[in-house]
C-alpha cells in the first residue's frame, strides 16, 4: 500500500513529518478522507482533530485549530493557526480556557464580549481536551 508525506505546520515550528496510508480531516464543507493519489486540492479545515491511519499501526490524534490544507499527489501540507500532538497539551489549561471562554459565552450579551471570539476559544478548548483523552 502506497503512502504520502504529511507535513503540520504552524506559524512557529513543524509539527509533524511523517509518511501516512490516509489522513480524515473536517473542512468547512465537511470530513474528507485523503489517500495517495488525490486529486490536488486546497481547502480550509475546521477546528478539529485530524486522524493519521498508518499501517499496522494505530492510528494518531492530532489537535488542529484552523488553517488550510493543499493536497498534492505525494504529498499534504496542512498550515495552521495551531496544533499539538496528545502528549504536547496540557489538559489542565485546556480545561480553565474552556471555562473562561464558556463564562465569556454566558455574559456575552451583558458585556458585549466579542460572541465569534469566545466561540472559537471554546472550540479550540474542547479540540484540545478530545484529543488529549486519545493519547
Amino acid at each position: 500500500m502506497s503512502t504520502f508525506l504529511l507535513e503540520i505546520v504552524t506559524p512557529e515550528r513543524k509539527v509533524y513529518a511523517e509518511q501516512a496510508n490516509m489522513i480524515v480531516v473536517k473542512g468547512v464543507e465537511g470530513e474528507l478522507g485523503i489517500l495517495p493519489n488525490h486529486i490536488p486540492l486546497v481547502t480550509p479545515l475546521r477546528i478539529a482533530p485530524i486522524t493519521v491511519k498508518k499501517r499496522g499501526s494505530k492510528d494518531e490524534v492530532i489537535a488542529v485549530n484552523g488553517g488550510f490544507m493543499e493536497v498534492r499527489k505525494d504529498k499534504v501540507v496542512i498550515l495552521a493557526e495551531s496544533a499539538e500532538l496528545p502528549e504536547q497539551i496540557d489538559v489542565e489549561r485546556a480545561q480553565k480556557a474552556k471555562e473562561r471562554a464558556q463564562s465569556r459565552l454566558s455574559q456575552a450579551k451583558q458585556d458585549h464580549i466579542d460572541f465569534k471570539r469566545a466561540e472559537l476559544a471554546l472550540q479550540r478548548a474542547l479540540n484540545r481536551i478530545d484529543v488529549s483523552g486519545k493519547k
